[in-house]
């Protein structure tokens, strides 16, 4: 025991240093150890929604915004418009100029809504409409309608009848100035009775017209 009072009276301030230090550097591997999971756990939860958000982000695709339609028949401005993907064969028939005084709506449906490459057809009174087509996804005034490569010969204007094999300008011009004359056509063979169209000529027109 004296031994142990000598050493203590002789190291007594190297001892209570050295247990300071080991106190303190104890405290601190404990709560060192103890900050470890929380943080680990934060880091982890972040990287998931991080990774979450990143493919949220990646799998939403911006829905559009508009869509291109092509109008035709009984109309003052026919042609292809881009209008917004909410509106309506309503809106659609306005851009277009509206409707031909001899526009049969009765047939049309103004409150479907537009959809993209949809073609919309507007027929003339007394007009019979064809059955849907086998290919194509053509509208007749906003339902299912006629083959979209037909051009009806009474209301169709000089651009559309130019797009037709066999008919160039002049012929276009014919057409038109018989229609002024004679009214509407009752039949495609009416078409014999302009200069310039035969037999032959009115056979090969016979699938790209209507009336």
């Amino acid at each position: 025991m004296e031994q142990l009072a000598v050493i203590w009276d002789r190291y007594r301030l190297q001892i209570i240093i050295l247990m300071i230090i080991a106190a303190v550097g104890g405290y601190w591997v404990t709560n060192s150890h103890d900050n470890d999971l929380p943080i680990s756990s934060t880091n982890t939860n972040a990287v998931l929604a991080s990774s979450d958000s990143r493919e949220s982000m990646t799998n939403s695709k911006p829905a559009k915004s508009s869509v291109a339609i092509d109008i035709k028949g009984a109309v003052k401005r026919p042609g292809v418009y881009q209008l917004k993907a909410e509106d309506r064969i309503n809106e659609a028939l306005s851009i277009a100029g509206g409707p031909l005084p001899n526009a049969d709506l009765r047939q049309v449906n103004l409150a479907k809504q537009l959809t993209d490459q949809q073609m919309i057809y507007i027929p003339v009174q007394g007009e019979t409409i064809q059955g849907p087509a086998e290919t194509g996804t053509s509208s007749v005034g906003g339902g299912q309608a006629a083959n979209s490569s037909m051009v009806n010969l009474n209301t169709a204007t000089k651009e559309q009848l130019c797009q037709i094999t066999g008919i160039g300008d002049k012929k276009a011009d014919l057409i038109l100035q018989y229609r002024q004359e004679h009214g509407q056509f009752k039949n495609i063979e009416e078409l014999k009775e302009i200069n310039g169209f035969g037999d032959k000529t009115v056979a090969k027109l016979k699938d790209h017209l209507s009336v």
